[in-house]
């Protein structure tokens, strides 16, 4: 009898999403507080920033048939900054999970092996064999129907490089290699690469790349309002109230608002 495997996770299950809920169990068993730059900013719930530039009302959630699997680092969902929240907050159909080089979630053996989806693992093609590197989702003909589920490896270059060796359970994936047209726009961290994108940014190019125009817009653009606003406040500026950001987000097609996951202070 082969084993049981246990049912893939709704991402919809529990408060909030999926970053906010594993960010809140991170914080249950950390040892100590988290610190970093700005730790001591009260911050919104929802959108991280501070209540003065609190984002939560115009937050967009674009339906897409693709699907993202974050395997984030040890302390990927504390940092304000994190992106991969972006994508949860926009795209229904996403997982987050914590990485461990010696412990795997079977949340995250179940989605990989749920025959609703194609997972691709998004990370540069040098790093594999030429049989496994993919320049674009197959399209549903030749995956039977399977929706794409992009993984993204969620944390910083050499953490990302460590799981990317380290996950036995991703060696039979296709590797699907990007090959951006234009420099990062991420200037919440330091990078010393111009071609070393954000998690956000990636997964805008996923979607575009999968089809999902709409999707990979709106997401850009979230991504746009958040990053201007977070910059913004660390300066101790006051937002503008229909910046260039602001008015892209709001020009896109109608599509869903989701209500704000509750405002608060972190």
């Amino acid at each position: 009898m082969a084993p049981d495997v246990p049912e893939c996770p709704s991402p919809a299950a529990g408060p909030g999403h999926a970053v906010s809920r594993l960010r809140i169990q991170r914080l249950s068993v950390a040892s100590k507080p988290f610190v970093a730059r700005g730790a001591n900013i009260h911050r919104c719930t929802g959108c991280r920033l501070p209540p003065g530039h609190c984002i939560c009302d115009l937050r967009p959630q674009a339906p897409a048939n693709a699907g993202f699997c974050l395997l984030m680092g040890d302390i990927e969902a504390l940092k304000p900054s994190n992106t991969g929240w972006l994508i949860a907050d926009v795209v229904p159909d996403t997982w987050a999970f914590q990485w461990s080089r010696t412990v795997f979630d079977p949340a995250l053996l179940a989605l990989l092996r749920d025959p609703q989806w194609q997972p691709y693992v998004v990370f540069p093609p040098e790093y594999t064999s030429a049989s496994r590197v993919v320049s674009a989702p197959w399209p549903p003909a030749e995956t039977g129907g399977r929706r794409p589920l992009f993984v993204l490896l969620d944390g910083t270059w050499s953490e990302a490089r460590k799981m990317f060796r380290k996950s036995p359970y991703l060696d039979g994936l296709p590797v699907l290699g990007l090959h951006p047209e234009h420099a990062s726009r991420y200037r919440l961290r330091r990078s010393a690469q111009d071609h070393h994108f954000c998690t956000a940014e990636i997964a805008a190019l996923c979607l575009d790349l999968a089809g999902e125009a709409a999707a990979a817009e709106a997401l850009d653009a979230w991504f746009g309002v958040f990053s201007e606003r977070y910059l913004i406040a660390r300066g101790w500026q006051r937002p503008a109230p229909d910046s260039e950001a602001l008015q892209r987000l709001r020009a896109l097609a109608p599509v869903t608002r989701r209500a704000p996951a509750g405002a608060g202070a972190l």
